[in-house]
């Protein structure tokens, strides 16, 4: 299980956010892995920092903008 951790920067009522979290849930290499989900919504500073981006794949300190799939987050993970 790995230890880097892995946040899926989203928010209620975002099929964009839905659509990646879908697709984290189809990718192997996360199995084991805790998944955080945020809803940036909650705080001031995320929404600053993410509403224009949702949903954004945080893998340690690395940020993956959507459009991502399955291969950017397995070379992210490595």
């Amino acid at each position: 299980m790995g230890s880097t951790p892995v946040t899926l920067m989203s928010t209620d009522h975002c099929t964009l956010c839905d659509q990646a979290l879908a697709l984290l849930f189809e990718v192997p290499e996360l199995a084991g892995r805790r998944l955080a989900v945020v809803d940036v919504a909650e705080d001031p500073a995320l929404v600053e920092r993410y509403g224009e981006r949702l949903p954004v794949l945080r893998i340690g300190e690395r940020e993956l903008d959507w459009p991502f799939d399955r291969q950017d987050v397995v070379a992210a993970l490595r």
